[in-house]
């Protein structure tokens, strides 16, 4: 039988395929009708902030080449509303609860995680690479000093292990992620979305209101491997891979970059079996070549 579990910072993971935050609903209720939500490794739930969010106004999602664009701006109810309304819906199904948390402070950051202690879930994201908010999100985490900084102060607050999401829109990523790992981080994910840009000729305008917004999909797939594998050759702490997760193959490939999990995004907004479709994938991978534990293949490409 194939062994496709690890753990990360004492939580065990049955298979490698998450979804990646704000990819899947709010706690992925609109998806309990197509898959079997315990199946997956872990859900990762959409940012959560201390107050509700509005996000930013539509058009705020449009297709791409190979992908899409987005300018949602983390829309959401606040992390109170998410403990009262939204624990006892994921508490029903056997598998990890990942919350990514968003905020404009340092102070709110600290405030959401504060508040997220005595709940169930088992891990935090600590999503400091959103584009698409005036204030915080990709703010944090272009800068290393202050990636550093706010690893340290959240990771000083929270009892549950803390995850640290990176941006690609820097010039070095491997700096941000010695900064994070330095200030803490029992995880990196990786990678948010690339700040992009589509413009209707017709109207003569960006076809989104906030003009710019985060590319996401196969497109910028080539891109997530890359800096991937560059992350795991610099750090020691596991790495969550993503970007254009569209099947099995692809996943292989995070994890032969160094990824120890995958998280599925885009994918789930075309087809909402796309995460079993990549764990299938996965399980069919090693069967034809006759391999009985992933971890035989994580990181092979030196």
């Amino acid at each position: 039988m194939s062994n496709l579990g690890f753990n990360i910072a004492g939580v065990e993971f049955k298979n490698p395929v998450m979804t990646a935050s704000g990819t899947f609903g709010s706690v992925g209720k609109e998806f309990e009708q197509f898959i079997d939500l315990s199946s997956l490794g872990a859900i990762v739930v959409k940012g959560i902030s201390l107050d509700p969010w509005d996000g930013n106004n539509s058009p705020r999602i449009a297709e791409t080449y190979g992908g899409m664009i987005n300018s949602v701006g983390l829309q959401n109810d606040g992390v109170d509303n998410f403990i009262k309304n939204d624990m006892k819906f994921l508490q029903k199904h056997d598998t990890n609860i990942i919350v990514n948390i968003a905020g404009k402070t340092v102070d709110e950051y600290k405030e959401v995680a504060r508040r997220l202690n005595d709940t169930d879930i088992d891990m935090i994201e600590l999503n400091i690479s959103c584009p698409n908010v005036k204030e915080g999100g990709v703010a944090f985490g272009t800068n290393a000093l202050m990636a550093e900084s706010i690893t340290k102060e959240v990771k000083s607050v929270t009892n549950k292990p803390l995850i640290v999401k990176l941006s690609p829109n820097v010039t070095d990523i491997t700096e941000i992620a010695r900064a994070v790992e330095n200030g803490g981080a029992d995880c990196i994910s990786m990678i948010n979305t690339l700040i992009g840009m589509k413009i209707d000729i017709h109207r003569r305008k960006p076809v989104l209101f906030n003009k710019i917004g985060g590319l996401s999909g196969p497109a910028i797939k080539p891109v997530a491997i890359r800096m991937v594998h560059q992350v795991s050759k610099t750090v020691k702490i596991p790495i969550i891979g993503m970007g254009g997760i569209m099947n099995g193959e692809d996943a292989i490939e995070f994890i032969m970059a160094g990824a120890t999990g995958v998280a599925v995004g885009t994918a789930n907004l075309i087809n909402p079996t796309a995460t079993m479709d990549v764990l299938d994938g996965i399980k069919k991978y090693m069967n034809d070549y006759n391999i009985t534990d992933l971890s035989s293949i994580r990181g092979i490409i030196d």
